[in-house]
């Protein structure tokens, strides 16, 4: 199941819906709107610094990932970017494809 890296910063808004219902109560949001696209949540993490959130998840395709990207940026909650995660099998998959490339002015 693809894997996807989330990074997120809470608005002024979404910071008060935190100081609500606390870490606990977003997490249990977030396991809710995962599972029911068929994912996991590996790892949930807030942070402090640049991004107030960090997870990992594991959802059946990027569509699903889009979907749920789509609907929390909708919220004005959290400005977020995600980062799909490969595996070492599938990078070694990679370096064995054959790519005809032409870099700019070559």
């Amino acid at each position: 199941m693809p894997k996807f890296l989330i990074h997120a910063t809470y608005t002024p808004e979404g910071t008060k819906g935190l100081l609500k219902e606390g870490a606990s109560g977003r997490r249990a949001a977030v396991d809710h709107v995962v599972a029911g696209l068929g994912g996991t949540v590996e790892a949930m993490y807030f942070a402090f610094g640049e991004d107030d959130l960090v997870c990992i998840l594991d959802l059946p395709d990027p569509v699903s990932m889009a979907a749920v990207s789509l609907s929390v940026k909708a919220s004005g909650a959290l400005h977020t970017r995600a980062t799909p995660l490969l595996t070492l099998e599938e990078i070694d998959e990679a370096t064995r494809r054959r790519v005809t490339f032409r870099p700019p002015g070559a």
